[in-house]
């Protein structure tokens, strides 16, 4: 399926919105998912094909924090781990989940985070040293489970309940529970990439072209520390939360005004193939079974 020019910019700019975003503030993932509900896949697919930006961009982030010798990866790891296990959980939530209620789910979570956006959660996120040096405890363990479950269910605003968790309950200044944020992020997001691939709820098309605005989202943002660039950011995911809430409550219908741009250019809105655990090829509608978006995997 070819993406009509304007599906590719808007995919490529969103990209680097979210890219910037998540280097300079966090919840990104709000424009990502909202434009790509409103280009017209369906929210849970929306959501799977989100990740595919998401893996690359922690991997490239984790690398450069490396670098920086400003990552804690000892227990980054440790810490990942349950974050993994409660994400297994969350995502097989997602792909079961009724289409309608989860586009509900959403525009709920938009509106909470709201609250995080407007009163600024970096003027109370300081880190405490007493904290750094305990041992990982059992509350820690339960509390990253739940935190894990809440990305793989959604994934958007993962990043201000990490961070509000690393720097309360663990103890990090705000550089360094960026950087394990980002490692934790890496760690389960790759396995819920599966877990939405083996139930076809991604589009290989819109995640990869969105993944070349995000890389680059993040590179420039790596080179700018404009304090007044967050502000700004900030209140674009306002305008986004409040715009997408709204189209997903049914107050109003974006997605008819997109179409009417793009005339009969209907994005695949699920990957074009599903394991046989699921019903085979034989189970998925004709019109997704000639689209096939899986490079690496052929048609049977």
């Amino acid at each position: 399926m070819e993406l009509h020019w304007i599906e590719i910019v808007t995919l490529i700019i969103a990209g680097l919105m979210v890219g910037f975003i998540n280097t300079l503030a966090g919840g990104g993932s709000i424009i990502s998912l909202s434009v790509l509900i409103v280009l017209g896949l369906p929210a849970n697919i929306a959501n799977g094909t989100n990740r595919i930006a998401i893996v690359i961009q922690t991997l490239t982030a984790t690398g450069s924090f490396r670098q920086q010798k400003v990552l804690d990866t000892r227990k980054g790891i440790i810490l990942g781990i349950p974050a993994l296990l409660g994400s297994i959980v969350g995502a097989l939530i997602a792909v079961e989940i009724n289409e309608n209620i989860f586009e509900k789910a959403i525009a709920v979570t938009m509106l909470v985070m709201l609250a995080f956006i407007l009163y600024k959660p970096q003027k109370w996120l300081l880190g405490r040293d007493e904290l750094v040096k305990k041992k990982t405890s059992v509350f820690q363990i339960i509390l990253f489970f739940l935190i894990g479950i809440y990305g793989g269910f959604i994934h958007m605003g993962i990043g201000y309940f990490l961070l509000t968790a690393l720097v309360f309950s663990i103890g990090y200044d705000l550089v360094k529970a960026n950087a394990v944020k980002v490692l934790i992020v890496l760690i389960y997001t790759p396995v819920t990439l599966i877990i939405f691939l083996v139930y076809g709820q991604v589009n290989w098309e819109y995640g990869l072209t969105l993944t070349i605005g995000n890389v680059f989202g993040a590179l420039i943002a790596s080179r700018l520390a404009v304090k007044k660039g967050v502000n700004f950011v900030r209140w674009v995911i306002v305008v986004v939360i409040l715009l997408t809430s709204g189209h997903l409550f049914g107050l109003y219908n974006i997605k008819s005004i997109v179409e009417s741009v793009i005339p009969e250019n209907k994005p695949a809105q699920q990957a074009g193939w599903v394991l046989g655990v699921h019903g085979g090829a034989e189970s998925l509608p004709s019109t997704t079974m000639g689209m096939w978006p899986c490079p690496l995997i052929p048609p049977a």
